[in-house]
């Protein structure tokens, strides 16, 4: 397979990933979220879901609009099929097992089947304390784990006269490149 050049202008990004990108260690409130909606999935397994799920199959993700709370799922709506319920009925199940925590003040059910999460004061709180205690570091990850990438941009012609254009894309590619180094790529 013959890679396309990039187009005049733009970036061009190589990174060969021996694995699978692991975003997990993004959010340790996250993390703690999917841990709590494993934990609810397991008090089901046996009873209401036939097995318990694998670990890919737990996903939380942040919701677009406040009314649908802090933190959402579709868990329910991917195993209906496996634990022959609707993914309405399911997801009540899963909230209703779901163990009491500090972070989480109530879960609720919407939709055909969407288990959507809100937060206490008391989770934002933590947040912002390990935010201020972090200062700098704060968001980093290693997601890149020390692999090399290449940031190559296209350099202005040396023949040819110069624009802001030019001026631009060097300050796109330095960013981007502060950018993958603060999730733990080479560059």
């Amino acid at each position: 397979m013959q890679r396309r050049a990039p187009a005049r202008g733009a970036a061009d990004v190589s990174c060969t990933l021996s694995r699978r990108p692991d975003f997990a260690d993004l959010s340790p409130l996250k993390q703690e979220l999917e841990q709590l909606l494993r934990d609810s999935l397991a008090k089901l397994a046996g009873t209401v879901l036939p097995t318990p799920p694998a670990a890919d199959a737990v996903v939380i993700e942040r919701t677009r609009e406040a009314q649908h709370g802090d933190f959402a799922t579709n868990v329910a709506l991917r195993l209906a099929k496996s634990a022959r319920r609707s993914p309405r009925e399911l997801a009540e199940a899963i909230v209703a097992a779901l163990p009491a925590s500090p972070l989480l003040g109530r879960a609720e059910v919407a939709g055909a089947g969407f288990i959507n999460f809100h937060l206490t004061a008391a989770a934002y709180a933590r947040e912002l304390a390990s935010l201020h205690a972090q200062a700098g570091a704060y968001g980093e990850s290693r997601l890149g784990r020390g692999e090399r990438v290449l940031v190559e941009f296209v350099s202005a012609n040396p023949t040819g006269p110069l624009h802001v254009g030019h001026g631009r894309q060097a300050a796109y590619g330095a960013t981007l490149a502060n950018i993958l180094a603060a999730v733990g790529f080479r560059i």
